[in-house]
């Protein structure tokens, strides 16, 4: 058995505009990284924890990485020693998957040190007892992408049904992240409990749309049919100019754009890094103008997931 490994797990889009809690993709960047140590003594310590600026907690089981170690231990009835050190390169409450980063990191770590009992599908479950256990509701949008890579569609939570999408090379994702926070309880809280059944219709027209426009490569098929008319506009309203940068996005070229997750990034997919760049130019643009704190990111679709290596 090996003794220490570093593994990385890509922060995610989830929703990917009209998919509420069913589509998800992952990033190349940015990630969270987790340190694992195999010590003798039985026990998870979680050690340090660094960029939480002391936000996070290192008690095993109140943090999603020590609370999917605990999950995946318990099933395969293992008792082991284990030190951990987070470094966290997600800001927290981001819309971005910070808290399943955490998680999905962590089982890809353990995984390897134990010379990978199960695949990445199979640790989706712990991962999702992580969720739970934050933020009461185990949704699989993050964490499925961050595992797996590429474009995720969730058929089903009951049984788990997760497919994979791979992504072509010149489909980028923007991201900006105001400096605010919404906690994922809040922007659910907010969410209509029915819904139209006219406005039903349409948005699964739309979701059938992405999927159909990233199988075929159809890019002017996809920007049609990125266009979520239930959970965004209500969503919206806790993001400040989340509008003006929509605009902004889809004026040089985004192919569409939408909250992350519950936000408060937003995110647009362009084709080609030339235009993502222009894109992401513009996004941030907004909220320097009005001097708003932020970080802008621009990535390849993640293709490949979570990894780990062996370290000395």
């Amino acid at each position: 058995m090996l003794k220490r490994v570093k593994a990385f797990a890509p922060a995610t889009v989830a929703n990917v505009s009209c998919g509420f809690d069913i589509f998800g993709l992952a990033l190349e960047h940015p990630g969270d990284e987790i340190v694992l140590n195999l010590k003798d003594e039985p026990g998870i310590r979680i050690n340090r924890i660094y960029g939480d600026n002391g936000k996070l907690p290192k008690e095993a089981d109140k943090n999603t990485a020590g609370i999917a170690i605990m999950s995946f231990m318990k099933y395969l009835q293992l008792e082991l020693g284990l030190e951990m050190e987070l470094h966290k390169g997600l800001p927290l409450s981001s819309g971005l998957g910070s808290s399943a980063a955490s998680a999905v990191a962590a089982l890809k770590g353990l995984n390897f040190l134990l010379n990978e009992p199960l695949s990445n599908k199979e640790l989706i479950p712990f991962a999702l007892d992580a969720e739970q256990a934050i933020s009461g509701t185990g949704h699989a949008d993050n964490v499925a992408p961050s595992l797996l890579g590429g474009f995720v569609i969730v058929r089903s939570y009951d049984p788990l049904d997760v497919v994979k999408l791979n992504v072509l090379d010149d489909l980028y994702c923007v991201v900006i992240h105001p400096d605010i926070e919404i906690m994922t309880k809040i922007a659910r809280d907010i969410l209509p409990t029915q819904v139209n059944l006219k406005d039903a219709v349409r948005q699964w027209g739309n979701i059938a749309g992405v999927v159909a426009g990233l199988l075929n490569n159809d890019y002017d098929l996809l920007s049609r049919s990125m266009n979520d008319i239930i959970v965004e506009p209500v969503r919206a309203e806790l993001i400040p100019y989340f509008y003006e940068v929509k605009k902004s996005a889809l004026s040089v070229g985004a192919l569409g754009c939408s909250i992350s997750g519950s936000g408060p990034s937003i995110f647009a997919l362009c084709k080609t890094r030339t235009v993502a760049e222009i894109v992401g130019k513009k996004m941030k643009e907004i909220y320097e103008e009005r001097n708003i704190k932020n970080q802008l990111y621009i990535s390849g679709i993640n293709n490949k997931g979570a990894i780990a290596e062996q370290i000395e």
